[in-house]
């Protein structure tokens, strides 16, 4: 499993505080929605965490990811293998029936890739199919605020060339990438809050 190896990312780099997490239900589906944000998707990792790791029950967090993860040679199996599926209603209906806590990030990565300036800033939902599907099913709806994560890449430009050439949402500029190339992509060690409501 995956869990293991994020440990000390969540435990002493990002030091995570997570608070409420007793809103989850021990048992059933549940439907998780959080803000995203960060230029790479650390923080729905750090919430996975969170949730196996504080909850009583240890429950797994199964993450419904835009259709670009899944694409990706290595990235892509490795989420199928972690147990994450395409986000789409019908899968996010066919887990919350089984019982499953269902994570989305409505914000997609108009969220992750969204500039330092607009840090703390909600950008515009997908259409809603989630919502849908927790109704359909009559799964809990838990929202959930991740902090913090704004500062772990501040994202100061976009390079559209290379965005078009790639065929990737954004291509970042931060303070250290690409300027120190791979090294450039360490994450900066800021604490993460993750308050469920």
């Amino acid at each position: 499993m995956v869990l293991p190896l994020l440990r000390p990312l969540y435990r002493t780099w990002f030091r995570v505080h997570t608070t409420g997490i007793d809103h989850l239900p021990a048992t059933g589906g549940a439907l998780v929605i959080a803000n995203h944000s960060g230029t790479l998707p650390l923080d729905a990792l750090m919430t996975a965490m969170a949730v196996h790791e504080e909850h009583p029950a240890g429950r797994y967090l199964r993450m419904l990811g835009a259709d670009l993860v899944f694409g990706m040679p290595v990235l892509g199996s490795l989420a199928r293998k972690a147990g994450q599926t395409l986000a789409c209603a019908p899968d996010a209906e066919r887990l919350l029936n089984s019982g499953e806590l269902v994570g989305v990030w409505p914000e997609g990565f108009k969220g992750l890739g969204k500039r330092y300036r607009d840090r703390y800033k909600l950008q515009r939902f997908g259409r809603g199919g989630f919502v849908s599907a927790a109704l359909r099913t009559q799964a809990v709806i838990v929202p959930c605020a991740i902090v913090g994560a704004e500062e772990i890449y501040p994202m100061i430009g976009d390079v559209k060339l290379l965005t078009r050439l790639l065929g990737i949402p954004y291509f970042p500029v931060t303070p250290l990438f690409p300027l120190l190339g791979p090294l450039g992509m360490v994450p900066f060690a800021v604490q993460m809050a993750h308050p469920v409501r």
